[in-house]
Order: structure tokens, then C-alpha cells, then sequence
């Protein structure tokens, strides 16, 4: 398992719990953006500079990830994508991907696609709670710990 992190959005604090999280499990875990970010020094914890542009670093990820592998990104179009190559996504917010919610949830953001487009002002998503936090963490500790039962 490689944890591949859709980087360019994703919260400080979101990043500081999947760091420490890949130093405890020793699980190699990428940062993907396109601009530079900064990571702790460390031998499991890498960071990958695409260039810019509409969905570069999400091509990137889409191309390296893996069967059994774990994306980080708020991101649903590249959700799906992982899903149909087996993989596992979740979103800092917590949100466990699944083949089963994906597509109603691309369907949701194509409506208010439409619906920004058409003038309506949706003012984005609320600012990360302390229970998204928490969510992530725990969604994440399970997913791994599945991962390392998997291996004994």
C-alpha cells in the first residue's frame, strides 16, 4: 500500500496527521501539488512537483496509484477514478469513497456545477471542523490498521 495525497488543497492540519501517521505504520506516502510543499525529513514521506495546470497533479495520481492503494483528496471526479482502479479514497473531511456513494456523489457536484455556472452563489464548503478532523483520523487508523492486518 502507497498513500498518494492530492496535495494542492488539502489542510495543514490534514497533513500533519497523515505525516505522523506514516512514520507509525512506516507506509509511503506521497504528496502530489503543484507548487511546493513543505514535508518533514523522512524516509517514508515523499513529496512530487507536477507542473501547472487543470488536474495535472490529479492525472499524476490516477497514473501511479494501484490496487490497494489510499487517496487523499477532496476531489470526486479523481475519487472515481481510484475507485475503478481498486483503490481506496477518502477525503480530509473524513468521507469514505465508495463504488457505492460515488457516483451519486458525482452527480451532486455536477448539479452545482450547474447551478455556479448559472450565477447561483454556493459560497463553498464550511471551514474544517474538529469533528472532520477527527473523522479523517479515525477512517484513516482503520484503513490502515486493515492494511497491516492484511500483511501479517
Amino acid at each position: 500500500m502507497n498513500i498518494w495525497v492530492d496535495a494542492d488543497a488539502c489542510p495543514v492540519v490534514i497533513k500533519e496527521i497523515l505525516f505522523k501517521a506514516a512514520e507509525r505504520t512506516k507506509i509511503q506516502t506521497t504528496l502530489v501539488a503543484n507548487h511546493h510543499i513543505k514535508i518533514p525529513p523522512s524516509r517514508v514521506i515523499h513529496f512530487m512537483q507536477v507542473s501547472s495546470g487543470f488536474d495535472i497533479a490529479d492525472d499524476e495520481i490516477v497514473k501511479r496509484v494501484e490496487k490497494g492503494d489510499l487517496v487523499i483528496t477532496s476531489d470526486i471526479p479523481l475519487a472515481d477514478e481510484v475507485i475503478t482502479k481498486f483503490a481506496v479514497a477518502l477525503s480530509p473531511r473524513g468521507e469514505l469513497f465508495t463504488k457505492e456513494n460515488i457516483k451519486s456523489r458525482l452527480n451532486i457536484r455536477d448539479f452545482m456545477d450547474t447551478m455556479r455556472a448559472s450565477g447561483m452563489q454556493s459560497g463553498g464548503p464550511p471551514p474544517l471542523s474538529q469533528s472532520d478532523r477527527q473523522t479523517f483520523a479515525n477512517h484513516l487508523d482503520t484503513i490502515l490498521m486493515r492494511y497491516q492486518k492484511s500483511k501479517r
